[in-house]
């Protein structure tokens, strides 16, 4: 092969099994039996509060935080609208930036050297230290200072998980790519990362909680009114803890929402992604 000769440089294929679709009975293998077991404990919850008369302060039956649910429906739905929208806007700055500076640090070693301790720093900043700074810094009337911190919170697995994706080529296939005369990008593009795209995801899926925990701690100490973290502390402070509670749900349905999209962009892509 001439150095000057163009070419077409494609991915290594490896042929595997055809994919099915999940049948019914495996669906409701998969669904039934965490279903069965939460309502078992919900209702050994109850059980326990009424047997044990465990004072509201202590802790509310979930029949009294479901009935408070429902009737604070529209107040908890907007808290869940602002922080939600904070943890979205940090889940998709967080993750850019994780997988850009990635892609970087296996491109170039120097790079990696000084990122990683920064980076290691990064992961055990306190989020209760960092908001109040950052309010200082951004003004307590703007949400600017909850999306950072989620972020940050996000920026760390997934540039964690995507690091090592794109280390986990190959040396065959590196070896291919030389014998092809492809350069960094071209190898990087066609072979790296293809692979590393379980990886990112992998990050994502655990970035996609922890965005909505960063966003609702943050709320806990300054910046505008309105999110679930403030709806919390206000319902809690007026000694109304089945609301509490209740808001307290609606932040564990947004957690679960954001993992959700998380897992069906993924198995999106890899449906979407050649077999062969």
């Amino acid at each position: 092969m001439s150095a000057g000769a163009s070419t077409s440089v494609t991915a290594p294929a490896v042929a595997g099994p055809a994919r099915q679709g999940p049948s019914r009975s495996g669906l409701a293998r998969t669904v039934l039996p965490p279903v069965l077991l939460g309502l078992v404990a919900i209702l050994l919850w109850q059980g326990a509060v009424t047997v044990l008369a465990i004072k509201p302060f202590i802790l509310p039956g979930p029949f009294a935080i479901g009935e408070q649910f429902t009737a604070n429906l529209q107040n908890v739905l907007n808290g869940m609208v602002v922080t939600g929208r904070n943890a979205l806007i940090g889940l998709v700055l967080g993750a850019i930036v994780g997988v850009l500076l990635a892609i970087l640090s296996a491109l170039v070693r120097v790079f990696d050297e000084m990122a990683a301790p920064v980076v290691a720093a990064f992961a055990v900043v306190p989020i209760v230290a960092l908001a109040p700074v950052l309010y200082t810094m951004f003004g307590a009337n703007a949400e600017t200072a909850r999306q950072l911190v989620a972020a940050l919170a996000v920026f760390v697995p997934v540039y964690f998980n995507t690091l090592k994706g794109l280390r986990m080529v190959r040396p065959v296939h590196r070896d291919l790519m030389r014998s092809y005369a492809a350069s960094s990008w071209q190898a990087t593009k066609t072979v790296t990362l293809p692979t590393a795209v379980p990886f990112v995801f992998t990050g994502l899926r655990i970035a996609s909680s922890l965005a909505v925990i960063s966003a609702l701690i943050a709320e806990y100490f300054g910046g505008p009114v309105g999110g679930l973290g403030k709806s919390i502390t206000s319902a809690a402070s007026s000694s109304n803890y089945g609301l509490a509670w209740a808001y307290v749900l609606g932040s564990i349905i947004l957690g679960l929402l954001f993992y959700c999209a998380a897992l069906g962009l993924e198995k999106l892509v890899s449906r979407r992604a050649p077999t062969a």
